[in-house]
């Protein structure tokens, strides 16, 4: 047989453990966010190559991440990571200084993605980027 006192403990035991709980749950969710569940494409078409200027750049999400297609003076392509190797920055094409740009520490890379001044450790991934039938195909990380 049960007494008041058994059944009274049990349900301070019970209603102790539920507040517990729904404290330290979402606590935990916040710490330990989900696992992002997006695909990586293999490759991203960016429509017809006459639509990038000459001397420019862009900046496409290609995945969970961005990535910068420049297009030279004389007409070639160059895809880039656009992020830099330094501390994450968005970097750009200057084509007054014909390299891409960080304007968080002033880090150089060239259009080959290698860094040529400024605090940057490591040059930047290089993207496969390919004209097919007149439009631009941006493909996987070559480095």
């Amino acid at each position: 047989m049960i007494t008041r006192r058994k059944f009274l403990n049990a349900m301070l035991g019970v209603g102790t453990a539920g507040w517990l709980g729904s404290v330290v749950y979402p606590v935990l969710r916040y710490l330990l966010p989900p696992e992002t569940t997006e695909a990586e494409p293999d490759t991203l078409s960016l429509g017809p190559a006459e639509q990038f200027p000459r001397g420019a750049g862009k900046i496409f999400k290609f995945g969970k991440r961005p990535v910068l297609l420049i297009r030279t003076k004389d007409g070639a392509f160059h895809a880039l990571a656009a992020t830099c190797t330094h501390l994450d920055c968005l970097v750009q094409y200057r084509d007054d200084m014909d390299a891409v740009w960080c304007a968080c520490h002033g880090g150089k890379y060239d259009l080959a993605g290698r860094n040529i001044a400024g605090p940057p450790p490591k040059p930047l991934a290089q993207f496969a980027v390919k004209v097919v039938d007149g439009n631009l195909v941006l493909g996987g990380a070559l480095t």
